[in-house]
């Protein structure tokens, strides 16, 4: 059962940072198609200047990119090395989740099924992922006596 639970450790955080890579580059792709959008039609929300619209579209499509790849990153270093991911990276994918979860709420009715079944792929890869290596930090059988969550003392 041992060999068997680092297989799937390992390879659903692959697969995470694989999808998560993937889904980075299809969001700028989206982003950057409709800042030229935008930009070659003047387009104007409330009297904005239509050139600030083309800026901030760029910026939400490269920070949304980039966090996706930051995630695909951490992912792909806890596959390589098959060691838990540290406070920062847990704290960095649970939001990467929670985001997943939530487009996947919305995604349903704006963009249809389809959407939410890649969505709901994502979170399902970030969940496993955060849930098998955090049992294998608590010292079962994977883990060394006295690793993992102890209690504090004094």
């Amino acid at each position: 059962m041992g060999v068997v639970d680092v297989v799937l450790r390992r390879l659903a955080a692959g697969l995470g940072a694989v999808v998560l890579a993937a889904e980075a580059l299809v969001l700028a792709l989206v982003h950057f198609v409709l800042g030229r959008t935008t930009q070659s039609q003047s387009m104007s929300i409330a009297g904005m200047d239509p050139d600030v619209m083309v800026m901030t579209t760029y910026a939400m499509g490269a920070g949304t990119a980039g966090f996706l790849l930051l995630c695909a990153a951490l992912l792909a270093a806890a596959a390589v090395r098959d060691r838990a991911p540290g406070r920062f990276a847990r704290v960095v994918l649970v939001c990467a989740a929670v985001t997943h979860a939530v487009l996947g709420a919305l995604a349903v009715g704006l963009v249809g099924w389809g959407a939410f079944a890649v969505l709901m792929l994502a979170l399902c890869l970030l969940v496993h992922v955060l849930t098998q290596y955090a049992a294998r930090g608590r010292g079962g059988a994977d883990g060394l006596p006295g690793e993992g969550a102890t209690p504090t003392s004094r």
